[in-house]
Order: C-alpha cells, then sequence, then structure tokens
C-alpha cells in the first residue's frame, strides 16, 4: 500500500480511564496538506512505559499513518506524562488490562475510528497486548506482540526457581525516570550511579533492596524484594499480571502474530503462546522466529555476538513493518473491515502459519567480519512443535560421550566441586541485557555532547545475549582465567557425541533429565546445549557455540509450589527445562551437553546452604554428582527432525 497521506499529530491527548485517571496519548491522523482527511480508519495502538515520543515509537506513526491508518502511542499509567495513581512495580502493576480495555474502547468511538484496532510493541510493550487481550475489549481487532514473557515465574523474573539478573538490571532502568523522583535530581543520580557500579551490585549477594537507590522508589524496591526472594510459585506469582498462562481461557479470539528470536530471552514463552492460541483460537494464529537475540528481529544485521547467520537472517525495520502492513491489511481493513467475512478466512492463502530459521549450513570459515559464518535457512511449517519431529534420548556417559545407546550398568557417577565464590560465568545466552553507564570520560567536550543523549543510550553490556564462542576472555564478567575454554573447567561437565558422520537438525524444545545429589541441602544444576565445530584453520581450538541452557533449583525439584531439601549424598531425578532451538549440525560437528551448578550474571548463584531464598547469610562448597548408570540414566531429549 502507498504512502498516500501526511500526518497531523495531536500531542498528549489526556484520555480518561473508569477511574478518572488520564494518559497522554499521541494520535497521528491520516492529513493532506495539513488538512485532516474525513473518514474513518482503522487504528494501531502502542502502549508503552517507556516514553511514547521515542523513536522506536513515533516511527511506527510515521509508517502507518501516510498508508491509512491512525496511529495511537500512549504512556501509561504513573510514566511520563500521564497521570498517576503510584501503582507502577514494573510489570506488577493492576491496571494494565482495565487502561489497555479502556484505550481500545476509547479509540472506537472517536469519530475518525472505523472501530478496528490492531495493537503492537515488543518486550513490555508487548505484555500491555497480552494483558489487555485477557480483557477481551470488543474492537480489539487483531494483534501483533513480539518478545514477550507470558509468565514472569517462569520466564522473566525467575527461571528454574532462581533469579535471572536481567530483571535486577531492568529494575532501576525503570527507576532512573519513575515520577516519583522525577523532580528529584539528586535521587535521580543515585540511580545512575547504582548503574554505573552495577558490577559491585551484581556481586553484593544476597541484594539488600533498602540499600539501594530503588528505595526512592517504594513500588520497585517491593518489586526487586519479591523477585529475588519469592522462589516458590505462590499468590503473588500466581496473579494475573504476573502468569498469563493460568488465564489463557479469557484471551480474545482475534488474529495474531507472535514473533521472537532463539536468542531472545523468551523463545520457550512465546512458542508456546502460539500454541495455545492455535489450539484454542478460530482467527489465524502465526509464528515467526529468527536467529535473534531480544527484539532482534528489528535489527539490520545478519549477525549475533560473532556469529553470522547470512543475510537471508536480516529483517530490520523495514521488512517487519511491511510485514506489520500485509497483516494488518487483512485483519483491519480489507476483507474484515470491508465485508464483515469471518477472521479464519483472511489467512492468505500461501502463508504457513509457522516461519521458523533454521540455524546452521554455513561453510563454518570466519568471515572478513571476523565473525563466524553458521548460515542458515527460512523454513515454513504448519505446527509447532513440529509433529515430525523425534523426541531422541541422547544418554550422558561417564567418559563424557553423549550417544543414543544407554549407559552401562554399574557405571561410577561424574563428580565436580561446585563453590559459589567462583561460578561458572555467563558467556552469551538467552536474556535481554544486563548493561551499565561507563565511567565519565576525561574529555569535558564529550561529556558535553553525551549529555544531550538519553542516558539509557549511553549504556554498554556487562552480559551480551547470543551465542557466543564458550571461552573465558578479558572482556566476560566473572571470568578467572582469559584463554580457558570452559569445557576445561573443572566445575563443569561436557558430554559430546562422536563427531558426525551425517548432519541432525534438531528442531523444538529440549529437556535434560539428570540424575544428581550433592553435599549440600540445597543447590543448583544447569545444561547446556553447545555446538562444537571441529578444529579448522580459522579456528584452532574449534568453535563452541551456545545454543540454549538454563538450572533447576533443588529444591524445587518436586514442583514450584512447595520446597523439599535435599538429604546429602541422596540421588534425586532432576528435570531441567531448555528454550527451543533451531539448529543444523553440521557433519563433523559434535552435539556437546555442559553440566554444572552456575552460570552467572545471567541467573543468580545457588549459596548452598538450604537457608530462605535471596536471605542467606554464608555460602558452602557443594560436592556434586551426577549419575551416568543404566538405573539411574542421565541423559537429554533433542528433538531430532527426521532426514
Amino acid at each position: 500500500m502507498s504512502a498516500d497521506y501526511g500526518i497531523v499529530l495531536a500531542k498528549d491527548v489526556m484520555v480518561p480511564m473508569r477511574d478518572g485517571t488520564r494518559l497522554a496519548t499521541d494520535v497521528f491522523r491520516p492529513a493532506v496538506d495539513g488538512a485532516l482527511v474525513d473518514g474513518r480508519f482503522p487504528t494501531i495502538l502502542c502502549r508503552t512505559p517507556y516514553d511514547k515520543t521515542d523513536k522506536r515509537y513515533s516511527e511506527i506513526g510515521d509508517f502507518f499513518t501516510p498508508r491509512g491508518y491512525a496511529v495511537v502511542l500512549q504512556d501509561l499509567r504513573d510514566r511520563y506524562r500521564s497521570e498517576g495513581t503510584g501503582d507502577y512495580g514494573h510489570v506488577v502493576t493492576p491496571h494494565e488490562g482495565r487502561d489497555g480495555y479502556d484505550t481500545v474502547e476509547w479509540i472506537a468511538a472517536q469519530p475518525w475510528s472505523d472501530g478496528h484496532v490492531g495493537t503492537v510493541g515488543s518486550s513490555y510493550a508487548a505484555i500491555c497486548q497480552v494483558r489487555m487481550a485477557l480483557e477481551r475489549p470488543p474492537h480489539l481487532s487483531a494483534i501483533w506482540p513480539d518478545a514477550v514473557p507470558t509468565n514472569s515465574y517462569q520466564n522473566q523474573a525467575r527461571e528454574g526457581g532462581a533469579m535471572q539478573m536481567h530483571m535486577f538490571w531492568a529494575l532501576f532502568i525503570h527507576a532512573q525516570d519513575a515520577q516519583d523522583i522525577r523532580d528529584d535530581p539528586g535521587k535521580q543520580a543515585e540511580v545512575w550511579e547504582d548503574l554505573r557500579n552495577i558490577r559491585r551490585l551484581l556481586l553484593s549477594m544476597p541484594l539488600r533492596p533498602e540499600e539501594l537507590s530503588l528505595r526512592h522508589v517504594p513500588m520497585l524496591e517491593d518489586t526487586l524484594r519479591s523477585y529475588y526472594t519469592r522462589g516458590a510459585y505462590d499468590d503473588y506469582w500466581s496473579r494475573i499480571e504476573n502468569d498469563f498462562t493460568r488465564y489463557w481461557d479469557r484471551h480474545a479470539d482475534v488474529p495474531g502474530t507472535f514473533s521472537t528470536g532463539w536468542f531472545d530471552a523468551f523463545p520457550h514463552a512465546d512458542t508456546a503462546y502460539f500454541a495455545s492460541m492455535a489450539a484454542q483460537n478460530v482467527s489465524p494464529q502465526r509464528l515467526v522466529v529468527g536467529p535473534w537475540s531480544h527484539v532482534g528481529m528489528r535489527g539490520d544485521t545478519s549477525f549475533c555476538l560473532d556469529v553470522d547467520f547470512g543475510p537471508q537472517s536480516v529483517w530490520g525495520v523495514t521488512r517487519y513493518f511491511a510485514e506489520q502492513l500485509a497483516f494488518f491489511g487483512r485483519h483491519l481493513r480489507g476483507a474484515l473491515a470491508e465485508s464483515g467475512s469471518e477472521p479464519q478466512s483472511l489467512q492468505a492463502p500461501d502463508e504457513a502459519p509457522v516461519r521458523i530459521f533454521v540455524m546452521g549450513g554455513g561453510s563454518g570459515r570466519r568471515l572478513p567480519s571476523g565473525r563466524l559464518d553458521h548460515g542458515g535457512h527460512w523454513r515454513d511449517e504448519h505446527e509447532w512443535p513440529l509433529a515430525r519431529a523425534r523426541p531422541t534420548p541422547f544418554h550422558l556417559h561417564g567418559d563424557g560421550t553423549l550417544a543414543e545407546e544407554p549407559a552401562a550398568a554399574g557405571a561410577p557417577p561424574c563428580t565436580f566441586t561446585f563453590d559459589p565464590a567462583h561460578p561458572v560465568p555467563t558467556i552469551g545466552g538467552l536474556l535481554c541485557q544486563i548493561g551499565e553507564l561507563p565511567p565519565a570520560g576525561p574529555d569535558a567536550q564529550e561529556d558535553a555532547w553525551t549529555r544531550f543523549l538519553n542516558p539509557v543510550l549511553r549504556l554498554r553490556n556487562v552480559v551480551s545475549p547470543g551465542p557466543a564462542h564458550q571461552e573465558e576472555t578479558e572482556e566476560i564478567f566473572g571470568a578467572e582465567q582469559p584463554g580457558r575454554l570452559l569445557c576445561d573447567r573443572p566445575d563443569v561437565l561436557c558430554f559430546r557425541t562422536e563427531p558426525l558422520a551425517a548432519a541432525v537438525e534438531v528442531t523444538g524444545p529440549v529437556e535434560a533429565r539428570l540424575w544428581v545429589s550433592s553435599s549440600a541441602p540445597d543447590t543448583d544444576f544447569s545444561a547446556k546445549l553447545v555446538d562444537e565445530y571441529p578444529p579448522s584453520e580459522d579456528y584452532p581450538r574449534g568453535y563452541h557455540m551456545l545454543l540454549c541452557d538454563s538450572l533447576i533449583r533443588c529444591r524445587y525439584r518436586e514442583g514450584w509450589d512447595h520446597e523439599v531439601l535435599m538429604e546429602p549424598g541422596v540421588a534425586y531425578p532432576v528435570t531441567i527445562a531448555l528454550p527451543p532451538t533451531s539448529n543444523l549440525f553440521a557433519a563433523g560437528h559434535r552435539i556437546r551437553v555442559d553440566v554444572s551448578s552456575s552460570n552467572f550474571p545471567r541467573l543468580d548463584v545457588n549459596p548452598n546452604t538450604g537457608e530462605p531464598i535471596g536471605r542467606h547469610t554464608r555460602q558452602v562448597v557443594a560436592e556434586q554428582a551426577l549419575f551416568v548408570d543404566a538405573v539411574r540414566p542421565s541423559h537429554v531429549v533433542l528433538p531430532v527432525i527426521p532426514g
């Protein structure tokens, strides 16, 4: 659809919610020569806590309005120019669903609206969409949530019983522009000082929220305390704003596209979200998964960290908007708006409901950019998980091999020592980001220019998501021996297949089923899936490409809602659910599984004491055992695609 219109923008329209609170709203409307166009238009809505005037939001209006849409951008309650009620506690905010409903219905009642509203947005702006969809506003017509967590306990704030530390960092980002301290530069400076010292804070476990700058924003201080100390799934985590999945039966039956990346923080959430909606809804649902990190779909590069997936992997804003234009063209205007056709008739005839990027198949050489040519290709599918995937157990053997053959009877366990004072460092992986404000530079003129930037734009990564080579380097936070491969650490157990005679595709969720024991009353066990390249001229020690990982805090091995401590030396079965992936392990490569007990700072470190979560007073060293015998067969289940 061509860009036929100009734009008239009404800024800070104060839209009343049902309780009288007014939310600041920017309304983009089609115009010709500066005059509003008569008529009614479908509307694209995005609600955000991050300032609706930011370019990542205003460019939505700049794209869709010239093509015949109204666009509405809104600051959430308690954020930026909207009025507040003091209820903003990160995603644990009680008004989001109602405010979203009221905004959709306000739009539909406007004389410039044709009554059809579609929603867009990534990350938190995607959370707003899902929470709104659970309220079923009558005029919500289609949604496109990108990179969205659907259960804070399982895939955002906590994971496997541990805290995801990217949410610790994120709370400072939400504090620096909180309305509580909007008029207090001193308190704002304290927040930024904590962000400047985020590495020190990460090493200052247990966290004491009352000693952090978050104390100036009490709701966020309370949120941190809950994220950090509520280890069991309780009434807090089961609230609708924390766990959408419990309330899927309330979800609006509207067309949806769900997008994410294999190295995003939430591919497990978004693929499961799609599967749930496809199973229960009549309207068409669609899933798109690329080789991207968090919100990487909108990026213009073909690489993630130091792995390149080829030019075909790139979407960027241009394609992202073009795909959304086609999606909303079907479901907001066209057949839906003009003929009243049922939504199920609006699936494009040649469009498969699932489109995934299968990683792998590249040359394996180091490109001129210095990155690994891993390659990959797009493929259409008809369901998720793939019906033809064959769940295949790969057994862990005492000699370090990974094979389909079962373990031998009487094989001794594999053992290692886990010292929480020296955790395995996070090297890539699935997370949003952990950033820091760099020290002020010595160049006064440089500092004068950078003061015009939003401080968030000046952050640099402490930990970056993606498919990194598993080697400690000087740039890795927590690396103790630069140059050491993680597989050479004494507290990491590695299990490898023989070099593959033929390529093997693994596409879908991965599960590690382990038998473990510990000298500690509580401890963690982690599992990591790695594509291990053989040594080559470009990579003399090979390249160990991380695909996905997770862990289990053992006190929750019998259920997330209650704790059962371990008896020293007793063997217990534990299950670690790893996020899904799609990777072609090339001939000559090895499929590798790493087992350890830490992954810091992606996840907080277990002190091994069994004390209350987040309130420990000491750390102890744990002696760990992984059983690999016929009676206690530790193995990983991989979804292998035949042929």
